[in-house]
């Protein structure tokens, strides 16, 4: 075994940057995973792992040159400490909120948000030095924040949002050449429609919960 080999061994961030990736992407990928699956379970513990997941990606994407998705992953640091404290105090007595559709209004905003959001990401990092596929960049950018902002309220059609969004970054990351980021997305991809069901049951059973009429307390 070569010097060169054992120093690759004995360093695996080295290693993953000499088989074209890297330690953040690594620990993005690992917190990535964990983050989506306690959200599918809706489980509280998910959004500071997704402080720490935007984190690393920052680092990943600034590395190449997806600038739009870089700002995101900093306003998603900003979304995940909100959800954080929604999630634990948003509902209507300050207390934990429950899965809700999106009201028609709702998306109209969402809607108009998202496409004011690309046009202005696009406008901007189209000019910026190594900007990679910047209209397309910038409207997964888009959507993915309107998803995103829709979880921390806990909207059921944030998923199907993200099932579409995450179709088409598996693609985009292999053409950058982020393998292990490719590889996360369609992972990804799987629990975004496990948590669609999963949230779909879960409004269900809330909308049957509040549709019932309040008993007389027994004597």
């Amino acid at each position: 075994m070569t010097s060169t080999e054992l120093h690759l061994l004995s360093n695996p961030c080295a290693w993953l940057a000499a088989h074209g990736s890297s330690c953040p992407e690594l620990f993005g990928f690992i917190t990535g995973v964990l983050n989506v699956w306690l959200v599918t379970r809706e489980n509280i513990w998910s959004w500071p792992l997704g402080v720490l997941n935007a984190g690393f990606y920052v680092v990943v994407f600034a590395r190449t040159g997806l600038y739009s998705d870089t700002g995101l992953q900093v306003v998603y640091m900003v979304l995940s400490f909100y959800g954080w404290w929604h999630w634990l105090r948003g509902g209507p007595n300050h207390d934990a909120v429950v899965v809700t559709r999106t009201a028609r209004r709702t998306a109209l905003l969402m809607t108009a948000i998202g496409l004011v959001s690309w046009i202005t990401l696009a406008t901007i990092t189209r000019r910026m030095p190594g900007a990679a596929l910047p209209w397309l960049d910038a409207a997964l950018v888009s959507i993915s924040l309107v998803a995103q902002y829709m979880m921390t309220r806990k909207l059921l059609e944030n998923w199907l949002l993200w099932i579409a969004v995450d179709v088409v970054y598996i693609g985009l990351f292999i053409n950058r050449q982020l393998p292990l980021t490719a590889m996360l997305y369609a992972v990804f991809l799987v629990l975004a429609i496990i948590g669609y069901l999963q949230w779909h049951r879960s409004a269900t059973r809330s909308r049957l919960a509040n549709s019932l009429p309040n008993l007389p307390a027994l004597s």
